[in-house]
């Protein structure tokens, strides 16, 4: 009989691994895929109502003129016309599963897979016209797409904010399992732990090591699961997914895939190759011969020519509508202390060329001066250094930090070409002498006003994870990933944590 997760127990408590039988129980989390069920159900609903408003919207303005305006040239009615362009869209989100459950609720492929199913749609619906002698009216493509594809996002945004409240709370999880060497088990434990919002629950461990098989029971006050009884336990205790970190030997991963069929457990793996994303890894499965291909990192072509057309629009932009706020600001600086307004610094920029910041100053007229003191009592390390309640912080910076109003002015180093809107964050010259071989990898690319880590905790992160928030984007950065830091970083000014 399964042993379902009840919702009522505060903590885990250790099974009987040996003996085949697990009694687990994990707080508010689900067994299998019962969340996803539910949730599907509510996607599915909402992308339905969400395309009919959208094409129905079309039908309505498009109908003041003519009942055959939408679709002429066919025998086709209008009514079923406006059903088969819904039911096309519809089918082509499904089709490029924009709903699968590796993908909803956390990252950006959900919102890639909606706007390429939309793209797909419209395709095959331009397509089929052609193929069926009908006119389409210039409304479907000038207004139901972007209408439509802006709805579906903002739809999938609401309920994967819902979802996130929930997982903050422990509902709605998958009660997972790890397997893998004890170094590795532990980063992805702690991984999972921090990341909710991927809804994994770390409910048991299997450490594998080849020097000594079977481990201790209790590890990280998690039960210890033997890896010849991983499939009895999935199928006993309601784990819905197995994930399989480090090094692995084939035949054990191989036994291990076996135990699992017939289960309701998904297994998962993680790359060896450590921030490579999803997008650039392709598997090439060659009878007898299994390879995964990288698509190893690019810093020129027309990708980042389009990067820098966003940063020179969205810059200009921001410029002069928040000229009034700059204004302002500018005002409360100088009132406050009398002092320069504008605070210029020199920092290492792309390829190790220094270039000028500019922004508001937040800091006493001396602050520089006291840097390498402060430095000295934190510990003696540069690299990132920021220090919660800093003396030289004047009472507006204080203000203008909590919102990041002090890096508007950055907008003018962007538009200049020294930096971009998203990108590491520059650092000075005494940080860049810390840096390691690795680190010099964050030179590669322009520093950013946001950035990843920035939208990841903020000051909140330690140097590792900053870093390593860095290190990942230079490697994987797309438009499509700088437009959601974007996003994100609005959010995360309104709603200030972990600023200093």
């Amino acid at each position: 009989m399964t042993t379902q997760f009840s919702s009522s127990d505060s903590e885990i408590q250790e099974a009987a691994a040996v003996t085949g039988t697990f009694p687990l129980t994990a707080s508010a989390a689900v067994s299998g895929d019962a969340w996803y069920r539910s949730y599907r159900r509510k996607l599915v609903l909402a992308d339905t109502l969400i395309v009919g408003t959208a094409v129905g919207a079309s039908a309505v303005l498009t109908l003041g003129d003519s009942p055959g305006s939408l679709v002429s040239g066919t025998s086709v009615p209008y009514p079923l016309a406006v059903l088969l362009i819904g039911a096309i869209w519809l089918l082509c989100l499904s089709a490029k599963e924009s709903r699968d459950r590796h993908v909803v609720g956390a990252g950006l492929v959900e919102y890639e897979r909606v706007f390429n199913a939309s793209l797909w749609a419209f395709g095959a619906i331009a397509v089929l016209s052609y193929l069926g002698g009908a006119d389409l009216s210039r409304m479907l493509f000038a207004a139901t797409l972007p209408l439509g594809v802006t709805l579906l996002v903002l739809g999938r945004w609401a309920l994967r904010a819902r979802l996130k409240r929930k997982r903050r709370n422990g509902a709605a999880m998958t009660p997972t399992l790890i397997v893998g060497t004890p170094r590795d088990v532990e980063r992805l434990r702690l991984d999972m732990n921090r990341r909710r919002d991927a809804g994994y629950l770390v409910v048991a461990v299997c450490e594998y090591d080849a020097n000594n098989p079977v481990q201790p029971d209790g590890t990280h006050g998690l039960p210890h699961v033997p890896l010849s009884n991983v499939g009895a336990f999935v199928r006993s205790s309601g784990v819905g997914a197995v994930a399989v970190c480090g090094a692995l030997p084939s035949v054990e991963l191989r036994e291990l895939a076996w135990s699992l069929e017939d289960s309701p457990a998904q297994l998962m793996f993680t790359p060896r190759l450590t921030d490579v994303a999803g997008p650039r890894m392709k598997v090439s499965d060659v009878p007898g011969l299994a390879l995964v291909h990288v698509d190893l990192p690019r810093f020129s072509g027309w990708h980042h020519v389009l990067k820098r057309a966003l940063d020179l629009v969205l810059s200009f932009v921001a410029l002069i509508v928040l000229a009034p706020v700059m204004a302002a600001v500018a005002v409360a600086i100088k009132l406050g202390d009398g002092g320069a307004v504008i605070f210029r610094q020199e920092r290492v920029g792309m390829g190790g060329r220094p270039f000028v910041i500019h922004k508001f100053r937040t800091m006493t007229h001396d602050a520089e001066s006291q840097v390498e003191e402060l430095i000295r009592g934190a510990g003696g390390q540069a690299l990132l250094f920021k220090i919660a309640n800093d003396p030289r912080i004047t009472p507006v910076g204080h203000f203008l930090r909590k919102y990041s109003i002090d890096e508007l002015p950055q907008f003018w180093t962007v538009l200049r070409g020294d930096m971009s809107i998203v990108g590491p964050r520059p650092q000075v010259a005494r940080e860049v002498a810390e840096y390691t071989a690795a680190l010099h990898r964050r030179l590669l690319v322009k520093p950013g006003i946001t950035g990843l880590w920035q939208v990841n905790g903020r000051s909140s992160l330690s140097v590792e994870e900053s870093v390593r928030l860095d290190l990942h984007y230079v490697e994987n950065w797309s438009l499509t990933s700088d437009l959601a830091v974007i996003l994100k970083t609005v959010r995360v000014v309104l709603r200030p944590q972990d600023a200093y």
